[in-house]
């Protein structure tokens, strides 16, 4: 009776139950499915065969992404980087890999362009669009943001592995219908590709508000810098510069900007007084946005030392945690 008991309770190949659900996928049983997929995997992680846990889920993740089932792919995407985090999986470019492999699957769709929207099919074309965009990048945020989450935790960078902080910037960037610039900067300046973060910023100009343009570039200049990373900050100022150029664009011409290409040769020495002048004689341009100061805090404590009177007032902390959450 034990040993029937305990045959029972014996799991067999992840192969096997990969292929019989795949079946289940391809006949259109999408929601039957993502309940096996789900089950499988989690009989799985509670056996501690946690590899077989996450091919199961790496191969449901693919195939419903496939079938454009954004919500169930990108759910099982979600427990792939959970599962990776719950078993302890090291940081490593395999990993990464599978990682990508996933990614790879949400797809990439334009939101329609030049409608007749006095029309209401059309109108209800382009909500149609707009919510299922939206559906893609909180999916393809969530997998990715749990995946950064799992790699700050088991070997990547403090912060996360730069390539996922990347492919996350990207997505966001090319597939939101509502571009949130803070956000989208906030994981290319922990990335390790400051010419796309460049192309992004002058494809962002030509859509933003008059007066926005100045603001998210000095806003991606500062916050390069409140990490202390002086290297990409004065190289994304020179790819912006060079992209406007070909393209036949103005830079944006302000105080702001002004500001932030003396406060970038000024950090290349010991320079504080030189800082605090800097700070002072452009606040009125600084003040337009309420975290320019605070990062100009963080800026001063990393390349000078100063310490913040108020710790708990900086937004390091905010920026610490505003990748994982959701």
């Amino acid at each position: 009776m034990f040993r029937e008991r305990v045959r029972r309770v014996i799991q067999p190949p992840a192969q096997e139950n990969i292929d019989k659900l795949e079946k289940v996928v391809k006949e259109g049983n999408y929601y039957g499915a993502q309940q096996m997929y789900k089950s499988t995997s989690a009989r799985y992680a509670s056996a501690e065969r946690y590899s077989d846990a996450l091919n199961v889920l790496q191969s449901g993740a693919c195939l419903q992404l496939d079938k454009a089932q954004i919500t169930c792919g990108a759910e099982l995407s979600l427990l792939f980087a959970e599962t990776l985090a719950k078993s302890k999986v090291p940081y490593d470019e395999g990993t990464l890999d599978h990682v990508k492999k996933i990614y790879k699957k949400f797809p990439r769709l334009s939101v329609p362009q030049h409608l007749e929207l006095a029309d209401d099919d059309e109108l209800q074309k382009l909500s149609e669009a707009i919510a299922a965009a939206k559906t893609r990048v909180e999916g393809c945020s969530s997998f990715l943001k749990a995946a950064i989450k799992w790699s700050a935790e088991f070997g990547a960078h403090r912060y996360g592995s730069p390539e996922l902080h990347d492919m996350l910037a990207d997505y966001m960037y090319s597939e939101s219908p509502e571009v949130d610039i803070v956000k989208v900067s906030f994981h290319f300046v922990r990335g390790r590709n400051p010419k796309k973060f460049a192309s992004a910023l002058v494809n962002f100009m030509g859509k933003c508000y008059p007066g926005e343009d100045d603001l998210a570039i000095v806003r991606a200049i500062l916050m390069y810098l409140s990490l202390g990373n002086l290297r990409d900050a004065n190289k994304l100022m020179d790819e912006v510069k060079m992209e406007v150029e070909l393209k036949n664009l103005n830079f944006p011409s302000s105080e702001l900007t002004q500001f932030v290409n003396y406060l970038l040769l000024t950090l290349q020495r010991d320079a504080l007084p030189l800082f605090n002048i800097l700070r002072q004689a452009y606040k009125s341009s600084i003040d337009r946005e309420s975290t320019f100061n605070e990062l100009l805090d963080e800026i001063a404590e990393k390349f000078y030392g100063v310490r913040r009177r108020n710790r708990l007032e900086g937004i390091g902390d905010f920026f610490k945690v505003m990748v994982f959450s959701h």
